[in-house]
């Protein structure tokens, strides 16, 4: 009888204990099932080529190799970590490779914070929480560093609001993470910036007589958090870097995913933010006044450039659950973990399943990048023409780097500078007519490449001197030919 009336409270802890995986499992099964949405983007192209040619030569770049119009100029890559591990992926698996390897961070991240507000809140508002993070998290889920950067953003930002929630100073046991967050991706300078105001509130919560050496543990740790995100190929430079591309100003205006939120329209970010206010109104939830700054700046790094969306909807829950837990009836207590061995078992069953549907899944999809980025044919009769100074779209840069045509611009925005992205941007759109002419003389251009619906493209098609050599659906080459006449100036009849 004593066995069987404790049966089942084992069985829902157990069940409960495992909500995290069972996250991670439909995550990672729903994204390999629609895995070219991982693939839609062109830069994953020069990701991997930087990757393979890493492997290649045993050294991370110093300075560009891969345009004509910036060539010789200083640029490292503060991803090479992450490129690397795409092009290993990509060299086993072909364009399945960075798919699962894309699936399985973005499936890990999300089994962590789920784990971490499970413990902390009822399990209908971690589902809720975890549901908006990846509703805010899916316009920007593709095959680039930042995904692989996002299980250990969450572990290392889990690790400071931990120490926040027990007026302690984290363990220095998550500096190689600092470590390997700044080999992966040039965000690791929000972890660096987030250590003072979370460090703040721990020492202003704590008791008065510990205060002086909790701040003495903090500042120590920061320092030792700075000196391990040197810990790079590039040292210091890692975070001039990083710096440089923030500081583009007009430029990253002009690329989608840094532009500001837009509330003419109710997309996931503009519902999320109204929702969550209203929310607030409704059932008066306050907060410490540290983690209002935290979540009120999360909020404003979203509304100033929507790839931040998945700082909000990963680090904000993160901030929020133990005070909310509180008001709303979670677990006052994370619950210690508890591995038996037949938990073991269990996950080693389902990691063999994982591994084996894996497989199967990947086996039966054809993941391949969209074809809007991809100008293939156009590309191959470009090299027939053996040319060095080809004025190409802006989305094709990546592409031509992977088939080593030297590119005029690519999605390395801190190379090029705001100034030629500007200009860039209103010569192939004729914002300024004038800029595309300036530009085609001023670097010697000796054909162009862009999309063939165009502004520029349609111009040219009637511009003396230019000669149109291919054109498909996606993309359209000319020439430079000195004597091509496209008009005839009309007649003007005497009076």
């Amino acid at each position: 009888m004593t066995m069987s009336a404790t049966h089942p409270v084992v069985t829902r802890k157990t069940m409960h204990g495992l909500l995290p995986l069972w996250a991670g499992i439909a995550v990672y099964a729903l994204l390999l099932a629609a895995g070219n949405m991982l693939l839609n983007d062109p830069d994953t192209y020069w990701q991997i080529a930087i990757g393979q040619s890493i492997l290649d030569h045993h050294a991370v770049p110093q300075t560009d190799i891969y345009s004509f119009t910036m060539r010789g100029q200083p640029w490292i890559s503060t991803q090479w970590l992450a490129q690397v591990l795409y092009a290993l992926a990509y060299g086993v698996a072909g364009w399945a490779g960075p798919v699962v390897l894309g699936a399985g961070a973005v499936a890990v991240t999300i089994a962590m914070l789920t784990r971490f507000l499970d413990k902390r809140l009822p399990t209908t508002a971690t589902l809720i929480l975890v549901a908006t993070a990846l509703a805010l998290m899916v316009g920007h889920l593709v095959a680039r560093p930042h995904v692989l950067a996002m299980p250990v953003m969450v572990a290392w930002v889990a690790g400071l609001v931990n120490a926040m929630d027990r007026r302690s100073v984290p363990s220095f046991w998550l500096l190689p993470l600092m470590a390997l967050w700044a080999n992966l991706h040039g965000g690791f300078i929000l972890g660096l910036a987030l250590i003072g105001p979370i460090g703040i509130d721990a020492i202003w919560h704590a008791p008065k007589t510990m205060q002086r050496a909790l701040l003495l543990r903090w500042v120590l740790f920061g320092i030792a958090a700075l000196a391990a995100s040197c810990v790079t190929p590039y040292g210091w430079d890692s975070l001039l870097a990083s710096r440089r591309i923030l500081n583009l100003g007009e430029a990253l205006a002009l690329i989608g995913e840094w532009r500001p939120a837009n509330f003419n329209h109710a997309g996931p970010l503009e519902l999320t933010v109204l929702v969550a206010f209203a929310l607030a109104l409704w059932r008066g939830i306050t907060l410490p006044p540290m983690r209002i700054v935290l979540v009120i700046g999360f909020v404003f790094m979203a509304l100033s450039h929507m790839r931040n969306a998945e700082v909000l909807a990963l680090l904000a829950p993160l901030v929020l659950a133990t005070p909310l837990g509180l008001q709303i009836g979670g677990p006052q207590r994370p619950e210690a973990d508890h591995v038996s061995p037949q938990r073991g078992l269990l996950f080693a069953g389902i990691t063999i399943c994982l591994i084996a549907g894996t497989f199967v899944l990947a086996s039966m999809q054809c993941y391949m990048p969209r074809e809007g980025a991809a100008p293939a044919k156009a590309v191959t009769e470009l090299q027939k023409l053996n040319l060095s100074r080809v004025f190409n779209d802006y989305d094709f840069g990546g592409y031509l780097i992977a088939r080593g045509v030297p590119t005029f611009i690519d999605g390395r925005t801190e190379l090029f500078g705001t100034k030629l992205m500007v200009d860039h941007n209103n010569a192939s759109g004729l914002i300024e007519p004038d800029n595309l002419f300036r530009l085609l003389k001023d670097y010697d251009i000796e054909a162009t490449l862009l999309r063939t619906q165009s502004a520029a493209t349609k111009l040219l098609d009637r511009v003396d001197g230019w000669e149109k050599v291919y054109s498909d659906d996606i993309a359209t080459i000319h020439l430079r030919k000195p004597g091509v006449v496209h008009s005839i100036a009309p007649a003007v009849k005497a009076n």
